[in-house]
Formats: structure tokens, C-alpha cells, sequence
């Protein structure tokens, strides 16, 4: 990456272009064009944004984008190839272990004990409310077992 980075800020320099006209140029902030010129990889987020902002920059300095974007692709191979092989099996292994919870035959029944408990009560619930309002309506209507017309009624 210090190559590519090093290309680009030498070559923009021999043509005498000051950075702020490339971020103005290119829509670029001047930020994001210095830490490429130093090779600052870990300030990107997404490394698909950082090749396209190489890519133009490469292009806006008259250079062969897709050679140094084959550059970077290499880099980004080796840099990732040293990471140590039983850290990348460690995190294979807890990233399997999370699946194969979450991962089912469409044709298996998982039991949701809690929702079972959840819709229980909710009928029961219902059910309760239902039997009060029939009870509350009957009481209304009927005052020893005498239809009720008038809101008071005597004995």
C-alpha cells in the first residue's frame, strides 16, 4: 500500500496539483485523499469505497487504474493471508456454532415453549373477558328473572 500510496502522491506532486484541487475535482475530502497518499488503510470503513476513491484518483492523475487497483488487491492478499490460521479457525468455529442454533430443515418443528405459555394466557384471558361481559349483560337485562325496562327498579 505504501507503493500505491506513494505513486500517487509523487505523481500528483510532479504535475503541480494541490490537494484541495483534487478533493474539489474529484467531490473527495481532502482527508480522505491525504490518508490515501499515506497509506492509511484503517481509517476506511469499506474497502470497496476505498478502491473506487483510488480508482478515480488514479484516473484524475492519468494513471493505469486498474494496475494499481491490482496492486492494492494483492496487498489486501497478503495483509489478510498473515493472519495466524488458528485464529481464522477459532472464529470459523464460533461462527458455526452460532449458525448451526439458528440453521433448520423447513420441515422441523421448533418448540417455542414461551409463546405457548404467551397464547395460554392470552385465551384464558379472553375467554375471562368474554363469560364477565355475558354475565354483566344477563344481569342487565333480567332482575329476578323479570325483564328489566326502567334504569331503577322496586320490589
Amino acid at each position: 500500500m505504501e507503493e500505491i500510496a506513494e505513486l500517487l502522491k509523487e505523481t500528483r506532486e510532479e504535475s503541480g496539483i494541490e490537494i484541495a484541487e483534487v478533493s474539489k475535482d474529484l467531490n473527495i475530502n481532502e482527508i480522505i485523499l491525504t490518508n490515501i497518499e499515506e497509506g492509511k488503510i484503517g481509517s476506511f470503513k469499506d474497502i470497496f469505497i476505498l478502491k473506487q476513491y483510488i480508482s478515480n484518483y488514479a484516473k484524475y492523475l492519468g494513471l493505469d487504474s486498474d494496475k494499481i487497483l491490482n496492486e492494492f488487491n494483492e496487498y489486501l492478499f497478503e495483509y489478510t493471508s498473515r493472519i495466524p490460521v488458528k485464529e481464522i479457525e477459532k472464529t470459523i468455529e464460533l461462527n458455526t456454532k452460532e449458525v448451526e442454533n439458528k440453521i433448520s430443515s423447513p420441515y422441523t418443528v421448533q418448540k417455542t415453549r414461551n409463546k405457548k405459555w404467551l397464547y395460554a394466557g392470552a385465551y384464558i384471558l379472553i375467554t375471562i373477558l368474554v363469560l364477565l361481559a355475558i354475565f354483566w349483560s344477563i344481569n342487565q337485562i333480567t332482575v329476578d328473572k323479570k325483564s328489566a325496562y326502567v334504569v331503577s327498579y322496586r320490589k
